[in-house]
């Protein structure tokens, strides 16, 4: 079962098929995860207005990786996002909407959609899956993603809620994780496409432990074997 908000989503036939879609390049959102977001373009603040008049999901996808353009001369879209429901609006007072994403599943692209809207829409198959939010959660190598986890902070200087790490679910923590992971598109998307928690897990120890040995190399500690 996939809880968004108020809002649970227990077969996928109770997912929108046609959602209005949100383009950011670098953004990473998850089923069950929660995005903090700042609407100021026209466009998309009009886009919220709308869906929040209605089902109040959207879909969050980056631009393809390659920068292509459609004939409109807009990026066109990768093929997998993830839909999420506005759990939380706040109106500034200057035109802008603090809102709240909260993550139901992820989707594939089957078509954009023509509307007169100024925003984009696209026709999704969501994933299925997803809506069993701890499916694989067993799976996932918890001491190894943690010792990944914690290798990162201490190369970098920072720290972490260590007793909310170590009391979140394996499910939580994989996503958790991967959403404010500071790496880039490629690498948040190939976290967004893992098909399942333990292969999600994996790929994020294996794009941190890369990252890590980059930046050893980088200020002198070592080669790396390309």
């Amino acid at each position: 079962m996939g809880q968004a908000g108020n809002l649970n989503y227990t077969r996928v036939e109770e997912v929108p098929e046609t959602v209005p879609v949100l383009p950011l390049e670098g953004a990473l959102l998850l089923p069950g995860g929660q995005m903090p977001l700042n609407i100021f373009e026209p466009r998309y603040v009009a886009m919220i207005d709308d869906a929040f008049a209605s089902e109040r999901v959207i879909g969050i996808i980056q631009p393809r990786l390659d920068g292509k353009q459609n004939g409109e001369g807009d990026p066109e879209l990768a093929n997998i996002g993830c839909l999420g429901r506005i759990s939380s609006l706040t109106e500034t007072g200057d035109g802008r909407y603090l809102i709240t994403l909260h993550g139901i599943c992820r989707f594939r692209v089957v078509q954009e959609v023509a509307v007169d809207e100024p925003y984009r829409v696209c026709e999704v198959s969501a994933f299925a899956a997803d809506l069993d939010l701890g499916a694989g959660a067993d799976d996932v190598n918890r001491d190894e993603l943690l010792r990944s986890f914690r290798q990162y902070l201490e190369a970098n200087q920072l720290e972490a809620d260590w007793e909310s790490v170590t009391r979140a679910s394996n499910e939580t923590l994989v996503n958790a994780l991967s959403m404010m992971s500071p790496y880039g598109p490629a690498e948040k998307q190939a976290l967004l496409e893992a098909p399942d928690l333990r292969t999600r897990a994996e790929t994020l120890i294996a794009i941190t432990e890369f990252a890590l040995a980059r930046e050893s190399n980088e200020d002198g500690g070592g080669n790396v074997l390309q």
